[in-house]
């Protein structure tokens, strides 16, 4: 394959699974904003979700310090086309690179594109307030599953897979690892205790930002505590968002196409020991060592895991 058209894929599926997580992190911080606390704390929880997507320095830079609040801070991450990592720009930067890849994708893939670009493109921003942002949200998260089932369900297992599968999980653990790094270290007001109904709330809102709510009482069977949620968002491979999960999947598809292309690189060999120390990982260890540490360290990683992936494959 060419290195162009893998690095299309690549980012192709970067840019769609980045739309989701946006929209993840929007309805996380929606739902933070309905504790009757929230409307003394600074919008605390809007702030957050600016430094959870990536953001905050354009917002700052744009709106100044002041101005962080519900209205333009969806309007910022969702809809802005200053914004290079918008939702919007990533679903018109998605269609670009799959305007360009198109023999490679299948009919299925290229129209949940296509069309959710079109029905973007129809959507008044002013209209997206109280019901209509979370229907806004629902509908982002669809679109996308749709694309990501198109993909899974008619492409033939090849490199193009493979690239489908690299952009997808080098991007969500990214976004996975700043989510629980937020929340661990900004969110809770300082005269909050650890442990109590404003903490308990946030962590729960942060599991279902990523859809684990109910897998995680499936698993843990008991009430929501910081360390817990923490095990289950980084080490327990059950969890498909957890960044073992998604450092091993990206593990298996830089090993297929080593096997496949005849050749390791650095990538290889940062995915297999970043994959080892999750796996053989403790949670008491993070914590010793601080869990914002580790985060941090596995944001850095995985960044310059995505670089040699890029220097190998899509330069």
């Amino acid at each position: 394959m060419l290195s162009r058209t893998a690095d299309n894929i690549y980012w192709l599926s970067r840019n769609m699974e980045r739309a989701e997580n946006l929209a993840r992190i929007i309805e996380a911080a929606h739902r933070m904003a309905l504790l009757p606390s929230s409307a003394e704390g600074g919008y605390d929880e809007w702030r957050s979700a600016l430094i959870s997507a990536g953001v905050a320095g354009g917002f700052m830079a744009r709106h100044g310090e002041d101005a962080v609040d519900q209205r333009r801070v969806v309007d910022y991450i969702a809809f802005d086309r200053d914004n290079p990592s918008s939702i919007r720009s990533c679903i018109e930067n998605a269609r670009r690179n799959a305007r360009s890849v198109r023999t490679a994708l299948t009919s299925e893939m290229w129209e949940s594109i296509n069309s959710t670009w079109m029905e973007m493109n129809r959507l008044d921003p002013a209209a997206i307030t109280g019901t209509e942002l979370r229907n806004f949200l629902d509908w982002i998260k669809e679109r996308v599953t749709l694309f990501r089932g198109s993909a899974y369900g008619t492409m033939i297992r090849d490199d193009a897979y493979a690239f489908v599968r690299l952009g997808t999980y080098v991007e969500r653990g990214d976004n996975t690892a700043r989510i629980l790094d937020v929340k661990y270290n900004i969110l809770l007001p300082p005269e909050e205790t650890v442990g109590g109904a404003v903490d308990e709330y946030q962590w729960m809102s942060i599991l279902r930002a990523v859809s684990a709510h109910r897998s995680f009482h499936w698993l843990y069977r008991t009430n929501v505590r910081p360390w817990l949620v923490a095990e289950f968002l980084i080490l327990r491979p059950e969890m498909p968002r957890s960044l073992v999960a998604c450092v091993g999947e990206v593990d298996t598809q830089l090993d297929y196409l080593a096997k496949l292309y005849g050749r390791r690189a650095e990538c290889h060999r940062q995915a297999g020991q970043l994959h080892a120390q999750l796996t053989y990982g403790r949670t008491e260890d993070i914590f010793q060592a601080g869990l914002h540490e580790f985060l941090t360290d596995f944001i850095m990683r995985n960044a310059r895991l995505s670089d040699e992936i890029q220097r190998c494959y899509l330069s």
